[in-house]
């Protein structure tokens, strides 16, 4: 039953991955066999994760820094990636930008901002991944999304609005890819505690609502979606396609 879970030889990148959960994931990954490669726009930060990452996982990590929401970056970075490292087999959209604001004050130049980095860097990234899946008839992809494809809150209107665009892109995958051998799905976090996080764990009043409003009546950890992403990502999901899994300690299930 194991051998359904292992990615042995397979090729993952990971989009936002120098640090957070993109990090986590890329380790998750690695320690499941796979070979990955990181991302980000830092070039620094992104060798100095990939160092680390190499000490656990000597040979089978590799770095690549391009701009998600630049098409003819993307282009780049993944023929990099399928000329250099292997053929592409596994991505995770994990890139993704915050803005925080009321909506009457929110800038437009902002709102176009978030959408491009939450949502239309997975549209890009994902085409042009799926180009040589496509023609091999296999390969993953695994959109990491939020609760806020289904709730809202105040002041996040453009990360709402590509999160549950997110969603749909999803489907929208899956309807145009499933039939050539592809799984396309997503994972939802709830509220991580990361070093991004850590002001609003560290705000009594906010940290208080997280762990009333949650079932599970705390936080999740970069390690609660490890498991999920690495069963997306493997044999064991192989007729899995378009789903949505939220990873949030049951927020979305209560009123």
């Amino acid at each position: 039953m194991s051998g359904l879970f292992d990615l042995t030889g397979r090729v993952a990148l990971v989009t936002g991955s120098s640090r957070g959960i993109g990090n986590a994931l890329a380790r998750g990954l690695a320690g499941a066999g796979a070979t990955v490669v990181l991302n980000g726009l830092s070039g620094q930060r992104l060798s100095d994760a990939a160092a680390l990452l190499e000490g656990e996982f000597p040979g089978r990590v590799f770095s690549r820094a391009f701009d998600v929401t630049d098409a003819r970056a993307v282009a780049g970075g993944v023929g990099w990636i399928n000329d250099e490292v292997g053929p592409l087999d596994i991505l995770v959209n994990n890139a993704g930008v915050q803005h925080r604001v009321p909506m009457l004050e929110l800038a437009v130049e902002d709102w176009e901002r978030v959408l491009a980095g939450d949502l239309t860097s997975a549209f890009l990234v994902g085409r042009e991944a799926a180009r040589g899946m496509i023609g091999r008839g296999r390969g993953k992809i695994i959109n990491i999304g939020s609760v806020q494809a289904e709730l809202a809150r105040p002041t996040i209107a453009p990360y709402v609005a590509a999160k549950g665009g997110l969603r749909n892109l999803t489907r929208a995958m899956t309807a145009e890819w499933a039939g050539s051998g592809l799984q396309i799905n997503s994972v939802a976090p709830g509220y991580i505690h990361t070093e991004m996080t850590q002001n609003l764990v560290d705000d009594e009043a906010f940290n208080g609502w997280i762990l009333g409003r949650t079932p599970a009546a705390r936080w999740g950890t970069v390690e609660d979606l490890v498991g999920p992403v690495v069963w997306l990502a493997s044999d064991g999901a192989n007729f899995v396609n378009g789903q949505t899994i939220f990873i949030d300690g049951g927020m979305t299930v209560v009123v």
